[in-house]
Order: structure tokens, then C-alpha cells, then sequence
């Protein structure tokens, strides 16, 4: 089946209850409303490349960006995900292709033992660093609609804005709460560790707390903010086709007469960024300083982000 969406077109195939996305190689030089970065040959680069993993179709690549000075975001280092706690076994060798030193799990302790731990290739280093906002917990609402089949307590617990609301929550959560602000230091600090990467992180979907991560990766690497948000809402067309099948689901089993009431929870949305910009603005004034006082990093990390993960001098 073919998806089509306002930020890109991606080709997935729907077989044995999974998808395969294909790379995405652009026909011009734009995703959304961003230039495609080029390499030296001249020949159109990818951006957003899918890891091709069937059991997590929203693992992709954050190489090729490109930076205010001019560089380049390097392929194969720093990669996103939502979990890998369905990869295949026909997975286990294209993860092991990857050179993994690290894997960072940001789901939290009762998503781990609902779901399952990752399955990884042996011999790569997992780091949990469970983010889990006891008042935006979207988890616990996604079950709570589900376990009250009433139309009337579905609409009331995500209806009339409530649901757009709650992820909007999330995200300034992520900037104003300290432990949070601490565990994406942390993934930071682990990103700029001399011969740390390639390192993978992700969450459940891949959208929300990863998709923070690598906002702040780019962000402090230079990369443009539209850019930011084109990668940040690129989940919504690498996670459609789960999304698509979830939410049909839920109405032909009966579990929902308006499953459509969760598309503000599965969905990304350019207004749950732009809440967390919103938030480092307002307690910081920007985000070198959220940087240093916000993430409590300093010039070292930088300095290793950028040896790690840029290409060029």
C-alpha cells in the first residue's frame, strides 16, 4: 500500500502483520518545506533514512542534516526509534549491521514490563532512562479509554480538545520537569562520549520523548528549526500504516465507537514542539542557556556532539 501525507510520500509494504518502509529518496530536493542536504558527488542525500527494521517502522537515521555552519549531521551515528521490543529475528541482523556501542530506552519501568525489554544483538550496551510524567501519562489514558468502552467517558476523558491538551502537557513537562531535563542529559552526555556511538534511542512510539531527544540533538548541533520539526513530524508518515491498523481495531472490536478521539495522542504535531520551544524560551530565554543552566551541560559535551556526530572540521 502506498501513504501519502503533506510531509512526504513513503512506500510501505503491509505483509505477515508487519511493514517494510522504504527509503525515501526524493525525487527533488525538499522534504516538506526544507532543503535535502547533498554530498559532495552532488547527488541527492537521504534524510530520514528508515533502518528498514520491520518490527519498528519509525527507526530512522539522523544523518544528513545540515548545520547553520554549513556541515553535516553524519549517517549511521545517532539514530531514533520507537521500541525494539518487537524487532524479528529477520531484524537482529540488520540492528547488528549497525555497529551499535549503545541503546537507549526512554520508556518507563511499567511500559518495559508490559511491552518487553529490546531484543538487541549481543554484546550492545542498554541504557534505561525511564521519563515517565505521573500527570501526562499517556500509556495509562491510551488503557483507561480502552478498559471504559462508554462513548460518553471515551469523548469526556479525550474529547473536545482534552487529548491535544494533555500532549501539549507532555511536552512543556519535558523542559520544566528537572528529572526529566536530567534524563535528556543524559542521553546527551552519552551521545558525546569519545567512541560512544553509533548509539540508537527511542521510547515506545518513537514520537514524543524521542522525538524531544533528537530535537535537542539537532538543535544543538545548529540544525535549522523548520528542519527540526520536518524530522520531528516525519513519524507521522513512517508510523501510519500502525496507526491506521490501531485505530481500526479499536472500532471493529467494539472498543471505541470514535477511535479517532487517540489521533491527537498517535499523531505528532507541530504545536507539541513548538509548546516545548515555547517553555526553554520562557525559563531560559533561549537555548544556549537552557543548555548550561536548563541540561546543566557545558562545553565539553558540545564539543563531543559535534566530533561524534558532524562531518567535517
Amino acid at each position: 500500500m502506498q501513504y501519502r501525507a503533506p510531509l512526504c510520500h513513503v512506500t510501505v509494504r503491509i505483509c505477515n502483520g508487519g511493514a517494510r518502509v522504504a527509503d525515501r529518496r526524493t525525487g527533488g530536493d525538499r522534504i516538506g518545506d526544507v532543503r535535502i542536504v547533498t554530498d559532495k558527488s552532488d547527488e541527492t542525500g537521504l534524510v530520514g533514512r528508515s533502518l528498514g527494521l520491520r518490527g519498528a517502522l519509525n527507526a530512522r537515521d539522523l544523518g544528513g542534516y545540515l548545520t547553520a555552519d554549513g556541515r553535516v549531521i553524519r549517517g549511521g551515528v545517532a539514530l531514533r526509534s520507537d521500541g525494539l521490543n518487537h524487532v524479528t529475528a529477520e531484524d537482529l541482523g540488520p540492528l547488528g549491521a549497525l555497529g551499535l556501542h549503545g541503546v537507549v530506552d526512554l520508556r518507563s519501568e511499567d511500559e518495559v514490563r508490559e511491552a518487553g525489554r529490546d531484543r538487541l544483538p549481543d554484546d550492545v550496551a542498554m541504557h534505561h532512562l525511564p521519563l515517565l510524567a505521573a500527570d501526562f501519562d499517556i500509556h495509562a489514558t491510551v488503557h483507561q479509554a480502552l478498559a471504559d468502552r462508554s462513548p460518553r467517558k471515551q469523548r469526556a476523558l479525550l474529547g473536545d480538545g482534552r487529548a491535544a491538551a494533555m500532549m501539549t502537557g507532555l511536552y512543556r513537562w519535558f523542559v520544566t520537569d528537572e528529572v526529566a531535563r536530567e534524563r535528556f542529559a543524559a542521553l546527551l552526555r552519552l551521545l558525546a562520549v569519545p567512541g560512544g556511538v553509533p548509539l540508537l534511542f527511542h521510547c515506545s512510539a518513537g514520537k514524543d520523548r524521542t522525538g524531544w531527544a533528537a530535537a535537542l540533538v539537532l538543535t544543538a548541533l545548529g540544525v535549522g528549526r523548520e528542519t527540526v520539526t520536518a524530522d520531528y513530524l516525519l513519524t507521522n508518515a513512517r508510523s501510519a500504516p500502525v496507526v491506521d491498523r490501531a485505530l481500526d481495531d479499536f472500532g471493529s472490536r467494539g472498543l471505541m465507537r470514535e477511535p479517532e478521539l487517540l489521533l491527537p495522542v498517535f499523531r505528532a504535531d507541530r504545536g507539541y514542539l513548538d509548546a516545548a520551544f515555547a517553555e526553554v524560551r520562557a525559563g531560559w530565554g533561549g537555548f544556549d542557556a537552557f543548555w548550561r543552566e536548563g541540561l546543566g551541560l557545558d562545553e565539553d559535551v558540545l564539543t563531543g556532539l559535534r566530533a561524534n556526530l558532524l562531518d567535517g572540521d
